[in-house]
């Protein structure tokens, strides 16, 4: 730069000011370059430990885990989802209509396709198929008495 006589210097070149703002281009999103990330190097490495789990994959662990179930006389292990179903269903027979709407819907959009086959086990799928059967009668019935 040169200096004018009042003791000003003279403005840059062109030239001079774009290749300096190219190499040092700073601003929000564009920190300098000794404080970027280093190869490596996290920008959170406090965070989300490695092995830790989600909400989703607790409670499939949690469903899927086996439970022994009494039924007949006879103890046999089944899932804790299947043994949820099952009392829902036994409680839709006894009456409670809440289960068994919430049954018959899930199993209308189990049927319509809404829910893929293969969220459910085989276990889940033949009580559900069961539970189904069972009002088959109860609905013709009805049916011919209106």
């Amino acid at each position: 730069m040169t200096r004018i006589a009042n003791g000003r210097s003279a403005p840059a070149t062109r030239a001079k000011r774009n290749s300096r703002s190219k190499q040092s281009e700073i601003g929000y999103g564009k920190p300098p370059r000794q404080h970027q990330f280093q190869p490596g190097q996290s920008g959170n490495p406090k965070g989300r430990p490695k092995g830790s789990k989600n909400e989703s994959t607790i409670l499939r662990e949690i469903f899927n885990r086996k439970v022994e179930s009494r039924s007949g006389g006879r103890t046999r292990k089944i899932t804790i989802l299947e043994g949820i179903l099952l009392r829902i269903a036994d409680d839709s027979l006894k009456g409670n209509t809440k289960s068994a709407a919430f049954l018959l819907n899930r199993y209308a959009a189990l049927v319509s396709g809404e829910l893929h086959p293969e969220d459910l086990s085989a276990d889940d799928r033949e009580v559900l198929q069961a539970f189904a059967k069972r009002f088959e009668p109860q609905r013709a019935t009805k049916g011919e008495e209106s």
